[in-house]
């Protein structure tokens, strides 16, 4: 006696299909197909081909958005897929209150971005803490601008994004890093490795895996960077709108009665794109030799193939 009908599988699995449907593949589609329009609110709008995404090449805004975001994540990958790996090293060890220190590591994950930014703008306010700290000392006579120069606004977010992530990528260092066999630890202490040969011999070639997922997360997020500059930058962007990143253009450009919806969808389109990148080559690095070894396989039934056709 069968237990459920034919279409119960169907009935299960239709809610989550018609979910991913209505709030990601169409989203996706409309977005795409707007980038060819002039759409905006409210109007009637004109298929316009390429000339969007023509215009982001002449967009000095777009290279301003770009160039932040794209530094962004060049300077958060490296800090944030060695440094929390560092600190799971420290607490991996099963010692007194060790537990309390894991659990204050992963405080500021938990935190809501919007309220670390206006500690973050608190503390590097020209009257904040850390100029008060340095003039204190006698490091400087003037409050360093840490919210109106451009490059310091960028630095300043990126200790807030390091701050907020350290945590959560220690925890799956964590679970990475409880796979490695500690013989293999013995083994290297045998033959009279030190601390710094066992992490690049050991340590590292056990987590590789982890540690290509989460550069692959940090640049993902990197590039679509946007609550920390919007929080300390008052939504501006920086002097000149110099500090926006991409996902602060399409909103500032997409938002509003007169916002260029068509303009705003080739920036996503683009966005979409360059956040793919990091994602290939992840998915190279993993099943890189899985597809060398099918393509090599490949080349031998088609050479099998040729050599039988030639003896018929």
């Amino acid at each position: 006696m069968k237990s459920h009908r034919w279409f119960t599988p169907y009935l299960l699995v239709g809610p989550a299909i018609l979910w991913v449907l209505v709030f990601s593949i169409w989203p996706f589609l409309n977005t795409v197909y707007l980038s060819f329009t002039n759409a905006r609110p409210l109007r009637e709008y004109h298929f316009v081909a390429f000339k969007n995404y023509g215009k982001l090449l002449e967009d000095e805004r777009f290279s301003y958005a770009f160039t932040t975001s794209f530094l962004y994540m060049l300077i958060c990958v490296p800090i944030l897929t060695l440094l929390p790996l560092l600190v799971a090293l420290l607490v991996q060890k099963a010692v007194p209150g060790i537990a309390v220190f894991r659990t204050t590591m992963y405080f500021p994950v938990i935190a809501s971005v919007v309220v670390v930014g206006i500690i973050w703008k608190w503390i590097f306010d020209s009257k904040g803490l850390i100029n008060g700290a340095l003039q204190m000392l006698g490091l400087t006579d003037t409050s360093i601008n840490f919210l109106t120069d451009r490059w310091l606004i960028l630095f300043t977010a990126i200790s807030l994004t390091v701050w907020k992530g350290l945590g959560y990528y220690m925890v799956v260092y964590l679970a990475a890093l409880g796979s490695v066999n500690d013989e293999l630890y013995e083994a290297a202490e045998i033959d009279g490795a030190g601390r710094i040969r066992k992490f690049f011999s050991v340590t590292v070639p056990g987590v590789r895996g982890a540690m290509i997922l989460v550069a692959a997360l940090i640049a993902v997020s990197a590039m679509r960077i946007f609550s920390e500059l919007y929080v300390l930058t008052n939504g501006s962007g920086g002097p000149g709108g110099q500090v926006q990143s991409i996902v602060m253009m399409i909103q500032s450009i997409g938002s509003g009665l007169r916002g260029n919806l068509g303009y705003a969808s080739a920036i996503s389109v683009v966005l979409f794109l360059l956040t793919m990148g990091p994602l290939l080559v992840v998915g190279a690095m993993n099943q890189g030799d899985e597809i060398k070894q099918a393509w090599r396989q490949r080349k031998i039934r088609k050479a099998a193939r040729k050599i039988a056709r030639g003896q018929a």
